[in-house]
Order: C-alpha cells, then sequence, then structure tokens
C-alpha cells in the first residue's frame, strides 16, 4: 500500500515524486528476480530537487520536501489502489457518525530519539500545526476539528485565544477522539496527509532545528542535509511499520535539471529518477529498456488563474467566458502526442483518473479543442484585457516545450498573445505564487493527498483553503462544497462533488489541461522499483544489488 504521505505541488512535467511506504497500487515493478546477490543494507540514491523550506509536517506541500517527509514519517493510514484504508501506526480508526472518531494507536512505535510515540504526540503536533502563531501553510487541513477558530483565528492580525483545538481529547497512552464541527464522511482518509503525523517532545524545545533535522516515526531517520546538494536518510530498524526498508537508506540528490540527472542515470551515477525531461522521452525507452517506466497515476495538471493579478481584477472580475475559451483554444491532443510523446492524456475534466467519482466528463467539454468556439466565447466575455496572457513556470521542470506549445495553440485559434514567464526554479516559482507575484497565469499540478474527488476540489477550490494559490472565491460554490463535505455517507459526498465538478465550467478556477503518467526509469545497480498511485517511487521496496 501506497498512501498520499504528503500534500504537494507537482515540480515536474512529466511526475511529481513524493517518497514512499509500502507496495503501493498501480506499481511498475523493476523485478526481485534481477540477477545479483541484494545488500539489504545497500544505500540508493534518487534524483531530487532543493526542498522549498525546512522540512516540517505543518509546511511541507511541494514534491521535493515530501519525498523525504514521506520516508521519515508515517501517518496513521495509509490507502490502497481501491481507495480503501490501510492502517500504519494506527491500530484501528472508527467513527458512527462522521463527526466523531476514535483512534487506536499500534503500541511498541518509538521516535527516531527513541522516545515513544503516543496519542499526546499525535495531538500535541496537530495543535501546534493548527495554530496561527506557527504559520504552517498547511493549517487549514484542521479546520474541520471543532476549536480550529480559537487556535486559528480568520481576521488577519488575529492571536489565538486557545494553544489547543477543542475537538482532540488524549483518553490514554493509545487512545485519542476526534470531535469534528460537523460529519466530514472522507476524514479518515484525510488521516494519511502528512500534517497529521505525529512529532516528538524534543521538537517543541526547537522547532527551527526540527526543521533542519527532522525526527519522525517512519521507516528512516535523518542523517544529513547538505543544502542544495544532498539529503540523506537510513534504514530505522526499530520501526514497527508494516513498510520496513528493505535497504539501507537513501541518498537524495539535487539536480537544477532534467536532463543532467539522465546523463547521470545512463552513466550510473544516480539510480532512481522520477521524471524524465521532455527532450529524452523519444529515447528513454530505448536507452533503458526493461528499466524504462511509463504507467499513469492520479495526478492533473492545470493552468491556474491568479485572480488577485490586475489583470483579471480590474476594471472588474473577469467573465468565466473568457477562460473558457482559452481553455477551448488549446489542442491537448496534438501536445501530448507531439510535444510530450503520448507521456499524457488529455484532461476532460478537474479530478485525477483513479480516485473515487473520477468522471470522464467532468469539465463539460470545456477541454475540448475548438477555435471557432473559443473565440466566440472570449469575445461573449468581454475579451482577454490587454488581449494578452502569461504562463508563468519553473524552467528546471521540463515544462518550457509544452508552455510555449500551449501559448502556440492560443495564439493561432484566437490571436490573443501569450509568453511564457519561466522562473529558474520550483522554490522561485512557488514564492511568486505564495507572495502574489504572479502576473498572469501559473502552471499548476496536483497529485492527490488521499482517493477522493473532494481532493481535487475542495482543498484546491475553496475559499481559504491551502491549495488555493489564486485566490479564487466565490461564496456560492463555497457553500455547495461545504454541503458535499458534510454528507451523510462517503459515497453521497463523493455523488456532491461529482455535481461540483461538472459545474466547474461556470466559474472556471483553472484550465485543466492533462492527467500524468510517471515516465522515469532507473539504474542496473537496483532491483523491485515500483511506483505507486500517487507517482512516487516506493523507496521502502527498493533492493540494492551488491
Amino acid at each position: 500500500m501506497r498512501g498520499a504521505k504528503s500534500a504537494k505541488w507537482v515540480t515536474g512535467a512529466i511526475i511529481v515524486a513524493l517518497a514512499a511506504t509500502a507496495c503501493g497500487g498501480g506499481k511498475s515493478d523493476g523485478g526481485s528476480d534481477a540477477k545479483g546477490a541484494v545488500d539489504p543494507n545497500g544505500i540508493f540514491s534518487v534524483e531530487l530537487g532543493e526542498p522549498e523550506k525546512p522540512l516540517l509536517t505543518g509546511d511541507t506541500m511541494e514534491s521535493n520536501g515530501s519525498a523525504v517527509m514521506a520516508g521519515l514519517f508515517s501517518t496513521l493510514v495509509d490507502y490502497k489502489a481501491d481507495g480503501s484504508l490501510e492502517m500504519i501506526n494506527a491500530e484501528s480508526v472508527t467513527t458512527t457518525d462522521s463527526k466523531t472518531w476514535t483512534v487506536k494507536l499500534k503500541p511498541g512505535w518509538t521516535f527516531h530519539d527513541g522516545t515513544p510515540v503516543t496519542s499526546k504526540s499525535f495531538v500535541d503536533a496537530w495543535n501546534w500545526n493548527a495554530n496561527v502563531k506557527n504559520a504552517q501553510g498547511l493549517s487549514s487541513w484542521f479546520a474541520d476539528i471543532k476549536g480550529f477558530d480559537k487556535v486559528h483565528p480568520e481576521a488577519e492580525g488575529a492571536k489565538p485565544t486557545s494553544d489547543k483545538l477543542d475537538g482532540l481529547t488524549v483518553v490514554d497512552e493509545t487512545t485519542f477522539k476526534i470531535e469534528l464541527t460537523k460529519a466530514v464522511p472522507y476524514f479518515g482518509h484525510k488521516l494519511a496527509y502528512i500534517v497529521f503525523a505525529p512529532l516528538p517532545a524534543s521538537f517543541y524545545k526547537d522547532p527551527a532545528a526540527g526543521g533542519q533535522k527532522p525526527v519522525g516515526n517512519g521507516p528512516y531517520k535523518f542523517k544529513s542535509w547538505d543544502h542544495k546538494k544532498k539529503i540523506e536518510i537510513t534504514r530505522y530498524d526499530a520501526y514497527k511499520g508494516p513498510n520496513k526498508a528493505k535497504n539501507g537508506g537513501v541518498v537524495f540528490k539535487n539536480y537544477t535539471t532534467l536532463e543532467a540527472a539522465y546523463e547521470d542515470l545512463k552513466s550510473g551515477n544516480v539510480d532512481v529518477l522520477r521524471q524524465i525531461a521532455p527532450k529524452d522521452l523519444p529515447v528513454y525507452r530505448q536507452d533503458l529498456g526493461d528499466r524504462a517506466v511509463d504507467q499513469a497515476y492520479s495526478a492533473i495538471q492545470t493552468m491556474a488563474i491568479a485572480f488577485y493579478a490586475d489583470q483579471w481584477k480590474k476594471p472588474k472580475q473577469i467573465d468565466p467566458r473568457v477562460i473558457q475559451g482559452l481553455s477551448m483554444a488549446i489542442d491537448r491532443a496534438t501536445i501530448t502526442k507531439t510535444v510530450l510523446q503520448g507521456t499524457r492524456e488529455p484532461a476532460t475534466g478537474w479530478v485525477a483518473k483513479g480516485v473515487l467519482g473520477f468522471q470522464e466528463d467532468g469539465g463539460a467539454g470545456v477541454t475540448k479543442f475548438d477555435p471557432a468556439k473559443a473565440k466566440e466565447l472570449i469575445k461573449a466575455g468581454g475579451g482577454v484585457p490587454g488581449n494578452k496572457i502569461s504562463i508563468q513556470f519553473n524552467a528546471d521542470g521540463g515544462h518550457k516545450e509544452w508552455v510555449d506549445a500551449v501559448c502556440n495553440s492560443i495564439t493561432q485559434a484566437t490571436t490573443v498573445q501569450c509568453v511564457g514567464d519561466g522562473k529558474p526554479d520550483f522554490q522561485a516559482d512557488l514564492q511568486a505564487r505564495k507572495t502574489k507575484q504572479v502576473k498572469s497565469i501559473y502552471r499548476s499540478g496536483w497529485v492527490l493527498d488521499y482517493p477522493v474527488n473532494a481532493n481535487f476540489i475542495s482543498d484546491l477550490f475553496r475559499t481559504g483553503a491551502a491549495g488555493n494559490q489564486g485566490d479564487f472565491s466565490n461564496k456560492e460554490l463555497d457553500a455547495k462544497i461545504a454541503k458535499a463535505d458534510s454528507a451523510a455517507t462517503l459515497d453521497e459526498s463523493v455523488k456532491q462533488f461529482q455535481a461540483i465538478e461538472k459545474d466547474l465550467v461556470n466559474y472556471m478556477p483553472s484550465i485543466p489541461l492533462w492527467y500524468y503518467k510517471v515516465n522515469a526509469g532507473y539504474s542496473e545497480k537496483v532491483s523491485g522499483v515500483a511506483y505507486g498511485q500517487d507517482g512516487d517511487p516506493i523507496l521502502t521496496g527498493v533492493e540494492v544489488k551488491k
């Protein structure tokens, strides 16, 4: 089982990688019968970019940092390929009404500093991550829990009136209760997310140090971080989870370009890639043979609108028909077939494949290439302000080629001028988003945190959601999301979110582009290489040859 170990923005054009637990759904196996004896203490390397921020459970929401965090921390639950839950640090997670949940922990678990993992370890961590004083980017994930408004008041600059969430109660060393403000039928699935991991008592003595040298409860323990060069983690032999490492550890090697990482793979200087650069897609299968990976996973790429930008809010809020027109001016079929060498599938909606509630026609036709309709919609909506758009992207992720192709398609279909706005790396790209410096549109990618369609709607388009970096906000849509979030059953919630997805065409918070695939590869030094439902290499299952 491989679950949503971390929330995240997708860094690369071809795959996002976060890192691993056990034997994920939809995996591509490197072959355990490969020739050569296995060294159970062998170390292997993985291509990675520099994490955006310190490695904190409450503030890591991009793929480079998440790759490391997923090896260092284990959450209460994980999920299987069919969407059902798998217990990891939890013995059980139960509810009778979807509002009050009881968690029982497996006994005997310890942090990497040797201290026990208890109910208090989870409750204290959640209280800290939720507290507005600690400025954690993922704090909104605790908004369902009773008392969130006290620890994280909505008004800007307001101070918390409590440092504890009212809805969390420690019953005993291995039992705690969670009371939500309303029923959330998929809350158990959300617990697979890294923000719900526990923290040791030592963390609170120096949180800044904890972000540089994390102490977790996962299958690997932290060894070192040489910034912009490498991060090393080693197997934690006292780990009690079902996904114990079959290797001695991992070196995450920093690369500034995917092309350089691929050359290193071919020469044996790195063992596992998370993605292949567009220029190497035509040849990587031939180069790598049965070590080449090509599989679908649950992620989507979009063009998100920076609604705070002057272009879209002055002199008045932009008409959704303009964005509909831009969407219908993109020839997804040709771009995915040629520029992306068939490594993508044109998206038909906002929800990625492989999650509960996916529907083939979720976009209500707005992703269909139709130049005449595109021009008609843009004109009816009042036109694109300035008749020009830009698409921001990170230049280290292999995006330039498709951004140029999308711009050419839009311009040829509508005469709207379109240019790429490349940032040097993913850190700079994310910083521009978070400081609201995006001029027009930005490249966005999202991989599942939990296998329910709500994750691709509520967590991206709800006002104030952590993933809503374009400042999209609509009270009418918020009300529909709130109703779906608190439906009586998981099935009913999924159905309501399916209706909301089809309704998104009337709001156009973003433009769906295509569904991701894992296009990657590994060296002759390793076997058992597999990729999970979220596209991540499953680190614990990799075996290193002697």
